[in-house]
């Protein structure tokens, strides 16, 4: 008798100690240049300029630079294009978002005192998205070796490595999901979904061995669609000395809204050629809602060295975090039992719902900006800003259970320094404007490969009517990434080439 049963395991709770990855943390760690369409033009070289109010998002001196009140609004429309290659078979992903990623405004105030130092004041608030993470990615192809029931067996079996002992199949019979472990979870989904089984059937066996037919050439799919935002709200306050030396302030508050769907199918032509009970394919599904908010500073100073250059210094905080995550686990297996007259049966033991987790901290690094600037009279500048952070100082409040290595641990051994430069330019011919800009960021990791380096490009062009002025900017970045489907067990993962297009507009009005 041939025989299928679909074993459908979904929505099971996760228990008060959750997993994160290295992954997560450099996510909501990483900014992007967004803003002002005179400020992405420029590629966000803005650290000694100010006088644009993206430019507070580098130094917060810059407000005081300003001459007048000013507000601003700017809308975008970002396309992103993924190329994955996975055994050599490549596909693309293509998705887009319209936005207004930004919104602010600035107050000057001139002191009446012409005998003080203190020439002028400014206040100002603005809001950006400083991370947009609407995506898509997909990958097929064909695994010549390995299957996903790696995964679940990394969790399952000893692995000296990690000072891990085999969880005890009693634990995993004569418990639900949701008293366990994060590892012991993973676990008991390979063993619940016939993935993988025990050697031994007796309640202190702890070697486990895949269901999945040996021979290799298993197709793959894996697809992850994200949406959401890293935003930022700025309230500035910043003073100019006798026109030579800018000092700022900024308060920050950090928004974060991030949802991500991760579906993995496996398909196994071997169990066609088995006679004993396997896998014929099996699919997993992981969704997460990722919220909440944190609070940063910073400070800053720009110096009129001469009447042409300008010199900039700038420190960000770490921004302290506290979020919460939403999770739902779904897997589905098939089983292919013998090869006679086909049965189709269906279990459904549980919910599809969400569970939430304990909230938690993360505490992003700091960041120290230095910035040089010339500015050619009214005919245009040349801006230049280095900026330094250390990945390797991320850090979680909670670690994960004692079967996995520590997060923080992890990060540490995994995470570096990370430069990245900037380069704008501007020329003026009357009421028009023409910008450029280059930036490069190294990658956060030690091994260049997880994430690379990023490399961008930008281009712009503006109108002053004289108290409006609309702005018009083009950013092209690159990146390649090649990061494992799960964190342990099956690491295989595709090379993924991505790109994303920017076109930014922005209206700015005189107050």
């Amino acid at each position: 008798m041939k025989k299928y049963i679909y074993i459908i395991i979904a929505g099971l709770s996760f228990g008060t100690i959750q997993s994160q990855e290295v992954r997560d943390a450099v996510r909501f760690t990483q900014d992007n240049i967004n803003g002002t369409a005179r400020y992405k033009a420029m590629s966000g070289a803005f650290g000694a300029l100010g006088g644009d109010l993206s430019s507070l998002n580098i130094n917060p001196a810059g407000s005081s630079v300003f001459s007048n009140n000013q507000m601003t609004l700017t809308f975008s429309n970002l396309v992103t294009n993924n190329n994955a290659d996975y055994f050599g078979s490549k596909h693309n992903e293509k998705s887009s978002d319209f936005n207004l990623n930004q919104a602010g405004a600035v107050f000057v105030f001139k002191n009446g005192n012409r005998k003080s130092g203190w020439k002028k004041f400014a206040v100002g608030v603005n809001y950006e998205n400083t991370n947009n993470f609407n995506n898509t990615t997909g990958t097929f192809g064909t695994n010549p070796t390995n299957s996903v029931a790696e995964y679940f067996l990394s969790f399952a079996n000893a692995n000296p490595n990690k000072n891990q002992e085999g969880i005890p199949l009693g634990t995993m019979i004569n418990n639900t999901y949701y008293k366990l472990k994060y590892a012991d979870q993973q676990a008991f989904l390979g063993f619940k979904g016939f993935l993988i089984n025990p050697q031994n059937d007796v309640d202190s066996n702890t070697v486990y061995q895949s269901n999945v037919p040996s021979g290799g050439n298993y197709y793959q799919e894996n697809t992850i669609t994200s949406t959401g935002y890293n935003g930022k709200l700025s309230f500035n306050a910043s003073a100019d000395y006798n026109d030579r030396i800018h000092f700022g302030l900024n308060l920050n508050s950090h928004f974060t809204d991030f949802r991500q769907n991760k579906v993995f199918y496996e398909d196994n032509d071997n169990s066609l050629n088995s006679n004993t009970i396997d896998i014929a394919n099996t699919k997993f599904e992981n969704e997460t809602y990722t919220y909440g908010s944190g609070f940063s500073f910073q400070l800053g100073t720009i110096i009129k060295a001469t009447k042409e250059l300008r010199i900039g210094l700038a420190y960000e905080s770490p921004t302290w975090n506290r979020f919460n995550d939403e999770v739902r686990q779904n897997i589905t297996s098939v089983i292919n039992e013998d090869k006679v007259n086909p049965n189709f049966e269906t279990i459904n033991p549980d919910s599809n719902e969400f569970v939430v987790y304990d909230t938690y901290q993360l505490k992003t690094p700091s960041k120290f900006t230095g910035s040089l600037a010339y500015v050619f009279g009214k005919k245009g500048l040349i801006s230049f800003d280095y900026s330094r952070k250390d990945y390797s100082k991320i850090q979680y409040s909670m670690e994960r259970d004692t079967r996995d290595p520590f997060i923080n641990t992890e990060i540490g051994q995994t995470l570096k320094v990370s430069n990245e430069f900037r380069v704008g330019g501007e020329y003026k011919i009357k009421a028009l404007s023409l910008r450029a800009g280059y930036r490069y960021q190294e990658s956060p990791y030690k091994d260049n490969t997880t994430l690379g380096d990023l490399k961008g490009y930008s281009a712009g062009i503006g109108y002053n009517f004289g108290s409006t002025k609309l702005d018009l900017a083009y950013a092209n970045a690159k990146r390649t990434t090649q990061q494992g489907f799960f964190s342990q067990g099956f690491t295989d993962g595709a090379k993924i080439n991505t790109k994303t297009d920017t076109v930014s507009l922005t209206l700015l009005f005189e107050l």
